[in-house]
């Protein structure tokens, strides 16, 4: 009977689940297949004699991980670059979809919507150019300025002091836009006769956006906090490998563009594998403490 009426539902809603399939398969072939991957962290991967030829050495490569003063660096570089746009990031597009809430003119508000959305659409290989050549020490925008103050240029991205600050920069200047919609979303959600009774009680701008409009997203928040906790040790590949070069290595190698280069660049596999298993295996402990915390502090958490 339950199969027969799961069954009926589907042809009930046949088109939905025609666009849900290929997302499901793209979390399958992407997701879960190489997921069987993982038992090379525990292998000296050979390429030439596949999983089941490589030797087994257990722990090995975890041991030679968590000797590493090499790993060791790289992992602070991701706990602080992360930590930085945890705390400068996370809170930005909710204060700009707070202000583009206050907006009441509604040909303003689209065109400020769409020029912060327009990044969000340019790959790295781009933003990197454009970034590349505003900070160039010959001819760059800003060095133009600072020596139009007297002041002499500086290579922003070769040196250690600003590298970091300006990954944090252009992963906003890219992402933030975009994440707006998700909070303006969460708002159009919260009931309008709250801010009637808000403005009958005299309560203005500022009031109704502190005591409704924050309370009535603070679920959504907590959950993208939640994920983002869960992401605290992934960066983004593309954005660091585009503007970074050995002279900011100390400070701006991340475990992703570290796995890149062990394991393709050296061709140590298995390593690499170690490598991005404990990542993800930190990431998940991370996810679940800060689910349960939230669930024990505020009775909001994802599951």
């Amino acid at each position: 009977m339950n199969t027969r009426r799961m069954m009926a539902d589907i042809r009930k809603d046949m088109a939905l689940h025609i666009l849900l399939f290929p997302p499901v398969v793209f979390m399958i072939v992407f997701r879960f297949l190489p997921l069987t991957w993982i038992v090379m962290a525990f292998q000296d991967y050979n390429i030439f004699r596949g999983l089941a030829g490589s030797p087994w050495v257990g722990l090995h490569h975890f041991r030679k991980l968590f000797s590493s003063e090499e790993f060791l660096l790289v992992f602070r570089n991701t706990l602080i670059i992360n930590i930085y746009r945890i705390v400068f990031l996370f809170p930005a597009p909710i204060i700009v979809a707070l202000l583009l809430n206050e907006i009441r003119t509604l040909l303003f508000k689209r065109v400020v919507q769409t020029i912060i959305y327009i990044p969000h659409f340019l790959s790295w290989v781009v933003i990197a150019a454009i970034f590349i050549q505003i900070l160039s020490v010959d001819g760059g925008l800003v060095n133009q300025m600072l020596m139009a103050l007297g002041i002499r240029p500086v290579p922003f991205l070769m040196d250690k002091r600003f590298f970091r600050g300006i990954l944090v920069f252009t992963a906003g200047w890219k992402d933030v836009g975009w994440n707006t919609i998700i909070y303006l979303a969460a708002i159009t959600g919260i009931d309008p006769n709250l801010y009637e009774a808000a403005m009958v009680e005299g309560a203005g701008r500022f009031r109704k956006m502190w005591h409704i409009t924050l309370p009535g997203i603070a679920t959504t928040v907590i959950v993208l906090l939640l994920l983002r906790m869960g992401q605290i040790l992934t960066s983004n590949v593309d954005q660091v490998l585009m503007l970074y070069n050995p002279l900011v290595y100390e400070v701006g190698d991340v475990l992703g563009t570290y796995v890149y280069r062990m394991g393709l660049g050296k061709m140590e596999y298995s390593f690499g594998t170690a490598v991005g298993l404990f990542n993800s295996v930190i990431g998940f402990v991370l996810l679940l403490g800060a689910n349960a915390l939230t669930r024990k502090l505020g009775d909001r958490s994802i599951w």
